[in-house]
């Protein structure tokens, strides 16, 4: 979409004209002359300083603008860049032969199917996208398999060595007032890396960007993609096998992605995303799950660009096929109906409703990720939470039926 991209890098901004595409090449060769300058500075500045240590006092005043060149050297040769990159090494739990096992899963709410007699056995490494238009189901479904909410048909079987790692869209509530190493050490106060090692919990922090200074920063200072870098550290450092990832594309900066896409490809367990971003998906996805609408889900094998191509080319067949509508009479849907008194008493009522449901979606989402809730309080909040989703998908509806006509 981008034709112009603008960069902020060591204080300084940048303009680049084309995509980013476009600016990440222009960006690799704007790091490289500038290295290339701080190394030809420095290496004047060890002559530069070889004069100024032989130089008499009483020449001084002659070399003035040698004296000036020998600070600006000096001032160019001390520019660092610190690009480094998260580097996320934790060790997974060990998996055993049995993962997880969905058998005739249906779940509904009211004439709304979210999942309609769907089995699937799950195996290590696979990586799955779950795709669909929003109100499908795929949050509902991801709460089924992780066992938050029970379905109303069949039963999920895991191994016992499943452990999940469940990075939600709603996120953790940490306690603003906290310090970023406090809020870390409640979780765990060392962590184990891919070598076996104990680290602490500090030193996790620093492989996720938080140096020293800022591990005693209170949480509130923190950006909102700070917030989100540490919150999927809280997610990793539990040592997962069978990783959930609902958004994670949403607020997480290109290099925090980017070591995200690395650790997910050599990660040994079990994988489920739920993404709109197509180039995460196409990166880290082996197959899809996609959500057809009426509980449907269509196991696709490949990735995201090999589904939006034979989905193309599927409806290109189906517009064929179908036969032409006749045009000698404007058909009933086309003609705009009149908007009565009633109608626009209702769609404003409706507009208050679905903002009053969309806080209390929230609202109860933060109470099922607080992990604080009772088995009974849980499942009376998931099956709270599927009904809100109903509601919200049908009042939205008629929302969308009676804005046309207005």
């Amino acid at each position: 979409i981008c034709n112009v991209v603008f960069e902020i890098d060591q204080k300084k901004l940048y303009r680049y004209e084309g995509n980013y595409t476009k600016y990440s090449e222009k960006r690799e060769k704007r790091i490289y002359n500038e290295l290339l300058e701080i190394e030809k500075a420095r290496n004047s500045l060890r002559k530069e300083e070889d004069w100024m240590s032989r130089m008499p006092k009483a020449r001084a005043t002659k070399a003035k603008y040698r004296i000036d060149n020998y600070y600006k050297l000096k001032e160019k040769s001390s520019q660092t860049r610190n690009d480094k990159a998260i580097k996320i090494n934790v060790q997974e739990s060990r998996l055993g032969s049995k993962i997880l096992v969905a058998k005739e899963l249906s779940f509904r709410w009211g004439e709304n199917y979210y999942l309609k007699n769907f089995s699937y056995t799950f195996s290590r490494f696979e990586k799955i996208g779950l795709i669909g238009q929003n109100g499908s189901g795929k949050s509902t479904f991801l709460e089924i398999i992780t066992q938050n909410l029970p379905p109303e048909k069949g039963f999920v079987e895991t191994g016992e060595t499943i452990k999940f790692g469940y990075y939600r869209q709603s996120g953790i509530r940490f306690d603003e007032n906290m310090r970023v190493l406090d809020a870390i050490t409640e979780i765990a106060e060392t962590i184990t890396v891919a070598d076996g090692t104990n680290i602490t919990a500090s030193q996790f922090l620093n492989y996720f960007l938080f140096p020293p200074v800022r591990q005693h920063d209170y949480i509130y200072k923190l950006s909102g993609g700070e917030k989100r870098r540490l919150y999927l550290c809280s997610v990793l450092m539990m040592n997962p096998n069978f990783l959930i990832l609902d958004e994670p594309t949403n607020d997480l900066d290109i290099t925090s992605l980017q070591i995200l896409e690395d650790y997910l490809s050599s990660f040994n367990g079990c994988v489920l995303i739920v993404s709109h971003d197509r180039y995460f998906l196409d990166s880290v996805a082996d197959h899809l799950f996609v959500f057809e609408g009426n509980g449907l889900i269509k196991d696709f094998p490949g990735n995201y660009t090999d589904y939006f191509t034979w989905n193309k080319e599927r409806e290109k067949t189906k517009s064929v096929t179908v036969s032409p509508i006749k045009k000698d009479k404007p058909s009933r849907t086309n003609i705009k109906q009149k908007f009565t008194f009633n109608e626009k008493r209702e769609l404003e009522q409706l507009e208050i409703e679905i903002e009053q449901l969309e806080k209390e979606k929230t609202d109860v989402e933060q109470l099922l990720s607080s992990g604080k809730l009772s088995a009974s309080d849980l499942a009376e909040k998931s099956t709270r939470f599927s009904f809100i989703i109903s509601l919200l998908d049908e009042k939205s509806d008629r929302w969308l039926e009676l804005s046309e006509k207005e």
